[in-house]
């Protein structure tokens, strides 16, 4: 741990004036030897980094889904130069460079955030030893060692000794509650932001390798940080607890806001847009017109999502322009009329159903046409049994039905000339 601490000694200084800072604005509040105004200092300064890390955590997003676009094309290199690894780096190289792309930015943010935190556990664990270090003088380090947080000095470890823990004027058992208690939520913290990443702002029509890295992270990440928190100080907790709870509410907040083309959340999104033009008839606020704006530059390309927002949009009578706004269009209403009631085109069926399908029909073709000659011979038959046996003779016990035109009664015998 010494030469860790070497490592970061350039800038446990400032962590340490930042955090006296901030103590000196909550002590004139709760009190110089308060554990609130000590635990809040410590917040504060995990605000005022991430703050200053905002920059870095838009690269991230930015980085982050263009290596999610960019999957199929490098899974396609590798498969295309798999013997040829050095010629497969290059034509990595080249694809990074050509869309803009740098891997190392989805870790900008955590390695930022290193020595801040590497500093902040020396600065306590010197709390703890009762060592002076940067601005943080004897009196200032008797005030934090008597520090609490429910019960729980600041400089403690789930791990530390009774005795230790006594020099420190609190119970073992105190220690332990608040240290796992807190270590729980720094994990579920952790996996809850990772899990809405993962299920909500991720393009379902793209599977790719590196959705299933970051589904086994979003489960072996809150493990490793439950195992390493049995050994961080409570102060240290606050830290990594309050940093985590941020990027939860950023994430969520991006996810809101500026999500992922062809996820859940873009649907979402754009679904509450709908509804806002539904209501007011225009596009409010600058980022959903931003929004829109890209949706009409994609034209052709636009995925399903973004398909369906535009059809939502011609419904209403409304056409969505390239500066973002919608007007009205009657055009827009009647191709979405026409669309709607387009018919479908049935199905192409298999070869193996179109055979069975011919063969039924034969078989009902040939069962018709054998059915239609017996009928045809029973009719024959039928009017054969009906002529009499012998011409000029009535039939035998029937009477004969005068034809059309004739005159009923007997009738008179036709004149010799005649015949």
């Amino acid at each position: 741990m010494d030469t860790i601490a070497s490592l970061f000694s350039f800038i446990t200084t400032p962590v340490s004036w930042i955090i006296v800072q901030f103590h000196k604005v909550y002590g004139a509040l709760f009190g110089d030897d308060s554990g609130w105004a000590w635990g809040l200092s410590i917040v504060s300064l995990v605000v005022l980094i991430r703050i200053c890390l905002i920059p870095l955590f838009v690269k991230q997003i930015k980085s982050t889904r263009n290596m999610q676009v960019l999957q199929p094309k490098m899974k396609a290199i590798q498969e295309r130069y798999k013997n040829d690894k050095q010629r497969q780096s290059e034509e990595m190289m080249k694809l990074y460079k050509e869309t803009g792309t740098n891997p190392l930015s989805s870790c900008l943010p955590i390695l930022a955030q290193s020595p801040f935190f590497f500093a902040l556990y020396h600065v306590l664990s010197s709390i703890a030893s009762g060592k002076k270090i940067g601005a943080i003088n004897q009196d200032l380090l008797d005030s934090a060692r008597q520090a609490h947080i429910f019960g729980a000095p600041l400089a403690a470890k789930f791990t530390d000794s009774a005795e230790k823990v006594a020099s420190l004027n609190a119970s073992l058992t105190d220690v332990r509650v608040v240290t796992a208690l807190m270590i729980v939520l720094m994990s579920a913290s952790q996996f809850f932001t990772q899990r809405q990443l993962m299920t909500k702002n991720v393009d379902l029509t793209v599977k790719t390798p590196y959705m299933q890295q970051q589904k086994m992270l979003m489960y072996i990440f809150p493990v490793i940080f439950a195992v390493m928190g049995i050994n961080f100080p409570v102060g240290v907790l606050v830290y990594w607890l309050t940093t985590n709870v941020w990027t939860m509410g950023q994430q969520m907040y991006v996810i809101n806001q500026n999500p992922t083309p062809g996820s859940k959340a873009q649907d979402a999104y754009l679904q509450r847009v709908l509804k806002s033009v539904t209501s007011h008839g225009q596009v409010r606020g600058r980022t959903r017109r931003k929004m829109v704006k890209a949706i009409v530059a994609k034209g052709p390309d636009r995925n399903d999502i973004e398909r369906k927002f535009i059809t939502g949009l011609a419904k209403l009578g409304l056409a969505a322009q390239e500066d973002g706004t919608v007007l009205k269009s009657d055009t827009a209403a009647a191709e979405a009329e026409g669309t709607a009631h387009k018919r479908q085109q049935p199905k192409r069926q298999t070869k193996a159903k179109r055979q069975t399908a011919a063969t039924a029909g034969g078989a009902k073709d040939t069962e018709r046409a054998t059915a239609g000659s017996k009928t045809s011979l029973q009719k024959q038959d039928a009017s054969q049994d009906d002529k009499p046996k012998s011409p000029g003779k009535p039939a035998s016990g029937s009477s004969r039905q005068a034809k059309s035109g004739q005159r009923k009664g007997p009738q008179r015998p036709k004149h010799p000339s005649k015949k």
